[in-house]
Order: structure tokens, then sequence, then C-alpha cells
């Protein structure tokens, strides 16, 4: 199967728009899951005082879980989804929250930044090209900024390559069908089988510069299959 990419996916993220909040509630852990990986950023005074970007928002659900790690930050919540962005700004906010609808390429023209940590959820798997979009995050960190990556990514075991595709087509691929949007569905089942495993993502974080790269598991059916990337940011030139 052909990944969708670029405009073909943020055009397919549009339309799942609608019923994407309701789907992802059907996984069990996903918005702990989240929480779970914001925490891992370690920020220090709830965030007092601290810019932080969730790159590649989607409807809202990571920007919750780093505004309830971080709540006295100051978020710029990111998305190249029209529709997305649409979902998460017509919930509530405090005005410490923002968004911008914007890849991740294009946030180096804003002005934006430098921030003091990077969150991104479910978004690498997702890019053209991975080092590029790593390379534009390490010039959005201060150095010594933080990075937590929580992405599907799989451990390297046959048995969790196999529980991935039951999920998948059990449950994830039905459920997308159902509402119209089977061709995202099948796009992530193949591109989980298709990225990095842990291992492979954690060498490329330490080959674009970040220092301390680490995979964290998470707990239950994920085990294996989403992991926490914790990384942070070297000084420049090095």
């Amino acid at each position: 199967m052909t990944l969708l990419r670029d405009r073909d996916l943020a055009h397919a993220f549009d339309h799942a728009s609608r019923t994407y909040d309701r789907l992802t509630g059907l996984n069990p852990g996903y918005r702990a899951d989240l929480l779970r990986s914001a925490r891992r950023l370690r920020l220090p005074g709830d965030g007092a005082g601290l810019h932080l970007l969730d790159l590649g928002c989607g409807t809202g659900a990571s920007t919750r879980a780093l505004l309830r790690a971080a709540p006295r930050a100051r978020i710029t919540a990111v998305d190249a989804s029209a529709g997305m962005l649409r979902r998460a700004l017509a919930k509530p906010w405090p005005d410490s929250v923002g968004f911008l609808h914007l890849s991740a390429e294009e946030l180096t023209t804003t002005g934006e930044g430098p921030f003091d940590a990077v969150f991104a959820a479910y978004l690498f798997r997702n890019v053209s090209d991975p080092d590029a979009v790593l390379a534009t995050v390490r010039t959005l960190l201060r150095p010594g900024g933080r990075l937590a990556v929580h992405e599907y990514s799989l451990g390297g075991s046959p048995a969790h390559r196999a529980l991935w595709t039951a999920v998948c087509q059990g449950v994830i691929i039905p459920a997308g069908t159902l509402t119209g949007d089977r061709a995202l569905y099948r796009h992530l089942w193949h591109s989980v089988l298709d990225f990095d495993t842990a291992a492979d993502f954690t060498g490329r974080l330490t080959r674009a510069g970040f220092t301390g790269a680490r995979a964290l598991p998470l707990a239950g059916w994920q085990t294996g299959i989403t992991h926490t990337f914790v990384a942070t940011a070297g000084e420049a030139g090095r």
C-alpha cells in the first residue's frame, strides 16, 4: 500500500476530524498515555515561565495532556490539518494556549520560539522526511530544551507486529470504514509497520543531534507498540 503523505494525508485528517475523538476514545488508555508522555518531559514548576510547542496537535488531545502536565506554561499548538484544528479550537482553552494552522516545516518562518520543550504525538510516522522535521525541531528548541515524542513505534518483536495487525484488522479499520475513513486507518496500519522500530528511532534522534535519547515503554496492550521517546537538544553545532 502507498502511504498517504502531505496534502493527501492532511485532507484525510480533515475528513476524519468529525469522528476522530470518538474513535480514539475507543482506545483504552489513549488520553492517559498522552498525559504520561507529556509528564515525561519533567518540566519544573508546572511549566511556569516556559513556552512549549505541541507539534501535530490534532483535535487537541495532546495539547490537553501538555496543559495538564504544565498548567502554568504558555503553549503553542500547530497542525497541518484545518479540520483537526477546527475541532481543537471548538474546545475551551485558557488564554495561555494558542493554535496555528502550519506544518512543522512552516513553523520556522513564523517567528515563534525558541521553545523550552516540544511535545510531538503521532507525528513522525506521518511526515515525508522525519530527519528534516527533527532538524527543524532542534532549531526551534533552546539549547538544553526537552523533546518528548509519543509514537506508535514497534519494539521489533514479530509478536508486536502481529498484535498491531490484529488490532487494526479487527477494530481500527472496521471502525474507520463505518465513518468513511477506511483509507486513513489503513494508512495508520501500514505506517506503523513501515516506521522505525523503537531502537531505530532512538538512533535517529541521536544522529539528529539530540542527547540522552531513550525509548520508554507504555503500559497495557500498547507495550511494545507505543513508546515515549525523550531527548534533549544539544548545543548548536554539536
